[in-house]
C-alpha cells in the first residue's frame, strides 16, 4: 500500500509515463511530426496545470487532492471542464508518449483518466457534493468532467 502522501496524481502520471517509456522502447513507432506534437502538447499540458492552479488558488481553494475545498470554482477553465488539472496531466502522458515514439502506448492515456477517475475524482466530488450541494449538481449537469 502506498503511504497517503505519496499517492498523488502527479506520481501516478510518472508511473503510467515510465511504463509507456518502457513501450516506447521496446516497439518504438512514430508519427509524422511525433516531436513537435508531443513537446507542444506537454506544454500546453503545463500551462493548463499552472492557469487551473492558479484559479484556486485566487478563489482561497486547495489543489491538493482529498483536501476539504473552501469554495467552488466554476468559472475559467472550470467552466469548459470540471477536472482542468486532471486533464493536463493526461495531455501530459500523452504528449511525452508522442514524443518518444511511443504511439503503442496511447492507450495508457484513457487507462489513466480511469484510474485518475476512480482513484481520486469521485472522492473529491463526493467531498465536493457533501458542502456544496445543488450548486455543484447543477454545475455538473452544465460541466462535463473531462472535457
Amino acid at each position: 500500500m502506498m503511504p497517503r502522501a505519496l499517492d498523488l496524481p502527479p506520481l501516478w502520471m510518472a508511473l503510467f509515463a515510465a511504463l509507456g517509456w518502457s513501450i516506447a522502447q521496446a516497439v518504438p513507432v512514430g508519427l509524422p511530426y511525433g516531436g513537435p506534437i508531443g513537446a507542444a502538447l506537454v506544454v500546453f499540458g503545463v500551462g493548463l496545470m499552472a492557469a487551473a492552479a492558479g484559479q484556486m488558488v485566487l478563489h482561497h481553494t486547495t489543489f491538493i487532492p482529498r483536501r476539504d475545498p473552501q469554495a467552488l470554482v466554476t468559472s475559467g477553465l472550470f467552466a469548459l471542464s470540471r477536472n482542468p488539472i486532471y486533464l493536463a496531466d493526461a495531455l501530459i502522458l500523452a504528449g511525452l508518449l508522442i514524443y518518444w515514439q511511443g504511439v503503442l502506448a496511447l492507450p495508457l492515456v484513457p487507462l489513466f483518466m480511469a484510474f485518475i477517475t476512480r482513484r481520486f475524482i469521485q472522492g473529491e466530488e463526493a467531498r465536493i457534493a457533501a458542502r456544496f450541494g445543488d450548486t455543484f449538481h447543477a454545475y455538473c449537469l452544465r460541466t462535463r468532467r473531462w472535457i
